[in-house]
């Protein structure tokens, strides 16, 4: 088998996504995601100028010689452009692969560890009453893990935090980059009530989660963490700047609420230490951002011998192809811990026909040979690339920020 030629498809149904269709000789074709929100050009061009040359007339079963090839074929390795270009061209590559064997990609990866991947969906709100909520009703639908986050008293609402964070509407995404103030005077002692509030409503038997998104220093992350320690999280996430591995040595000194990290990680070098020292405890890299299905095994390997368990991000610029392979992965995998799921627009799903199925907060990769996922191309027209930014934050007196 040989590839014949590789096709970059952009649309925007919702979101911008970046997606790589692998053609063979034998009439065999494969699907993979490699979209870099906000800057999904820069991998188009490095897939149509760099890769794509380099690729035709190679066989596609010879998917781990392919990523080996990508990754340390150019001299500039790593970073989030090079690693989503190799992860869409490895997923089209496993997904060939397990349609040529015509069974599901999970059976590749060598068969089910569990019987279906638990989720978790965002509340978002005003205020803490909106919330609290906002978290009963998603309880009331079934969902054993539920993010929860609130805006800032007398700020406007901060991204992940306005009344609805339910991304299947749509939304959020600016032409240009949206400048929001963040104060974290006034975040810190917020979030424990917040917390304490939703335990009296839904009780304990709910997974309760909270995103900080890179916003604190080591040390006043621990106290968050200490602060949230009574109301038992599920984790904290992205507590600190991930850049900075060792910050996390300080936030684990001093308190033992779970941490979670690593959307931002592309490759297991960018999480060695965190991972190596049990700095973290769930690992939140995701397929398209990771090379792929390739990239993504060798980093939940690495981190099962260190009781790091996965926690694939999953927003809704993770397209449903990304979505297909991660829940493939998750579903094999011995040390899985949980998948995030926020949802798509109709249009999304009508230009990804998939074979994964959501149900009252769990979900199942399906048995379609191949990651199950494809893309109507009729429909991807009908959505043009429009520019979109995430927002940026600035602290009161101005001084730029995490978002």
């Amino acid at each position: 088998m040989k590839i014949t030629a590789i096709k970059i498809i952009v649309a925007s149904p919702g979101r911008n996504f970046v997606t790589v269709k692998v053609m063979t000789d034998q009439g065999l074709y494969g699907i993979g995601d490699a979209t870099v929100n906000g800057r999904e050009k820069a991998v188009v061009a490095y897939l149509e100028d760099h890769l794509v040359p380099c690729l035709i007339g190679r066989d596609p079963m010879r998917s781990e010689d392919i990523w080996q090839y990508l990754y340390k074929g150019a001299y500039w390795r790593r970073g989030p452009i090079t690693m989503a270009a190799i992860a869409g061209i490895d997923m089209a590559l496993w997904d060939i692969k397990a349609k040529a064997a015509n069974m599901p990609l999970y059976q590749l990866l060598g068969g089910r560890s569990r019987d279906k991947v638990m989720v978790y969906k965002h509340v978002g709100g005003l205020d803490i009453g909106q919330v609290v909520e906002g978290v009963a009703a998603l309880r009331d639908q079934g969902l054993d893990a539920i993010r929860a986050q609130v805006s800032i008293p007398g700020l406007p609402p901060i991204y992940g935090t306005g009344p609805s964070t339910d991304q299947s509407a749509g939304g959020m995404i600016q032409a240009l980059p949206n400048e929001e103030v963040w104060a974290t005077h006034k975040y810190l002692p917020l979030v424990p009530k917040l917390f304490e509030k939703i335990r009296d409503v839904v009780g304990w038997d709910v997974h309760l989660l909270h995103d900080v998104h890179h916003r604190l220093t080591p040390i006043e992350a621990a106290r968050l963490g200490k602060d949230l320690e009574p109301f038992r999280l599920f984790w904290l996430e992205d507590a600190i700047p991930a850049e900075l591995q060792e910050g996390f040595r300080i936030i684990r000194q001093h308190t033992t609420q779970p941490l979670a990290v690593g959307e931002v990680f592309n490759t297991v070098w960018d999480c060695q230490q965190l991972i190596s020292e049990q700095l973290i405890d769930y690992i939140r890299v995701t397929s398209v951002h990771a090379g792929g299905v390739t990239g993504l095994k060798k980093i939940f390997d690495f981190a099962a011998i260190y009781h790091v368990r996965s926690a694939c991000h999953g927003p809704m610029d993770v397209s449903p192809v990304a979505m297909g392979c991660n829940i493939h992965v998750d579903v094999a995998i011995p040390n899985f811990g949980i998948q995030e799921f926020s949802g798509y627009t109709e249009a999304t799903h009508e230009m990804f026909p998939a074979a994964w199925s959501y149900d009252r907060g769990y979900l199942q990769p399906g048995e379609q040979p191949g990651h199950g996922v494809d893309i109507d191309e009729a429909v991807a027209a009908r959505y043009p690339y429009e520019p979109a930014y995430l927002p940026v934050a600035r602290l009161e007196d101005g001084t730029l920020t995490s978002w």
